[in-house]
C-alpha cells in the first residue's frame, strides 16, 4: 500500500456555495475527509491542513513552509505528496516548489474550478487523479507536476489560461507532458533536469509590470527606491518596450538592481531580436536579463528564489536566463 500525502491549502476545491450561490470557504474542508477511494488501486491518502486560504491569499513565505512541509513528509517515508491549491496562484506555488525540492521524489498540485457542492464539481476527481499521479513510479524525475482535467503537466510551464472553465491549465508551446484515465496516469514526454535551489528565508520587493502600448517611465520611477530588490518585466512581443521608458529603466540598472525580461505573449520566448530604440537588443546592452520560456508570475518566483539564495552578477543572470530550469 503507498502513502500519498495531502497536503491542503485551501481555494475553490475546499470550498462551498452558500444559500445566494456565492462562494465561500468552509469551516471544515470537505475535501480533506477523502481518504479511501484508492485502494482498491493500492494507494492511501492521508490528509493534512496545512492552511485553508483562497489562492490570492498565498504568498512567498506561505510557498516556503510548503516546500519545507514536503521535505519532512519524504522523512517520513510517504511515497509522494499531492497539494490542493485555489487556481489563481497555483502555477507560482506549483513552480516555487518545484525550484525548492529535488525531482526524485513524487509532488503533484491540484486544484478545482468548480466548489464541492457545484454540479459538475471536479475537485474530488483531480483529487484522485494527482493522488494517482504521485503514486506512480513514472512521476519521479519529472520535476513537480500540475494535474487537472485528465492532464499532467510541468510545474515550469503550465499555466491558467481561463477564469471559470475546467480546462483551464494549459502548456503554450509545449504541451502537457502526461494525461490520466481512470486515474490511470501515463506519461508522453520527460522533463529536462532543473537546478534546485535550498533556501530558508524570503527575499521581499520584488515586482511584475506588464509593457504596454505607449508606456513611459511612471511606473518604473515608484520602484526607484532603495527597497526594490528586483523586477520582472513583461515586455511586448519577443522582448521590447516603448522608448519613453528607457530613461527610468535605465536608473534601476545604474542602481544595480536585477532586472529580467520575459514576454507578454502567451506562447513562445523572449529573444534579443529587435536593434530599434527599445528594442530587445539595447535591453540587454543596458543590463536586462531575458529570461526564457516563462511567463512574469513564474520569473518573478524565479527572481525571487535566486535572490533568497543569495545569487547575484552573473550568477544570477545564468541562473535566471536558463531556459532549462
Amino acid at each position: 500500500m503507498k502513502q500519498i500525502l495531502a497536503i491542503h491549502t485551501g481555494g475553490t476545491i475546499s470550498m462551498s456555495q452558500d444559500e445566494s450561490g456565492e462562494v465561500v470557504q468552509n469551516e471544515q474542508n470537505p475535501i480533506a475527509v477523502q481518504k479511501d477511494n484508492l485502494l482498491d488501486q493500492g494507494i492511501e491518502i492521508v490528509n493534512e491542513e496545512i492552511f485553508n486560504l483562497p489562492s490570492p491569499h498565498m504568498t512567498p513565505e506561505r510557498m516556503l513552509q510548503v516546500a519545507n512541509r514536503i521535505k519532512k513528509a519524504r522523512e517520513q517515508g510517504y511515497d509522494g505528496v499531492v497539494v490542493t491549491h485555489g487556481t489563481d496562484t497555483l502555477e507560482e506555488t506549483a513552480y516555487f516548489l518545484d525550484l525548492t525540492l529535488t525531482n526524485d521524489f513524487p509532488v503533484v498540485v491540484t486544484g478545482a474550478m468548480r466548489s464541492s457542492n457545484e454540479i459538475g464539481s471536479d475537485g474530488l476527481y483531480n483529487l484522485l487523479n494527482a493522488a494517482a499521479t504521485a503514486a506512480s513510479p513514472q512521476a519521479i524525475n519529472k520535476g513537480v507536476l500540475v494535474a487537472m482535467n485528465d492532464e499532467i503537466h510541468t510545474a515550469r510551464y503550465v499555466t491558467k489560461t481561463h477564469t471559470t472553465n475546467v480546462a483551464t491549465f494549459r502548456t503554450p508551446t509545449f504541451g502537457p507532458i502526461g494525461i490520466i484515465s481512470k486515474h490511470q496516469p501515463t506519461f508522453f514526454q520527460e522533463l529536462i533536469q532543473s537546478e534546485v535551489v535550498d533556501i530558508d528565508s524570503i527575499v521581499e520587493n520584488v515586482y511584475l509590470i506588464k509593457a504596454f502600448a505607449g508606456m513611459d517611465g511612471t511606473l518604473f520611477d515608484a520602484l526607484d527606491n532603495d527597497k526594490t530588490n528586483g523586477l520582472v518585466i513583461e515586455g511586448l512581443g519577443a522582448g521590447n518596450l516603448p522608448p519613453e521608458t528607457l530613461a527610468s529603466v535605465q536608473r534601476l540598472v545604474d542602481r544595480n538592481i536585477p532586472i529580467i525580461l520575459v514576454s507578454r505573449c502567451l506562447s513562445g520566448v523572449a529573444q534579443d531580436i529587435y536593434a530599434y530604440e527599445g528594442g530587445g537588443i539595447q535591453l540587454e546592452e543596458m543590463g536586462l536579463t531575458f529570461c526564457h520560456g516563462l511567463n512574469g508570475q513564474k520569473a518573478r518566483i524565479k527572481l525571487i528564489i535566486a535572490l533568497s539564495a543569495n545569487k547575484s552578477g552573473e550568477e544570477l543572470q545564468r541562473f535566471m536566463s536558463n531556459a532549462i530550469s
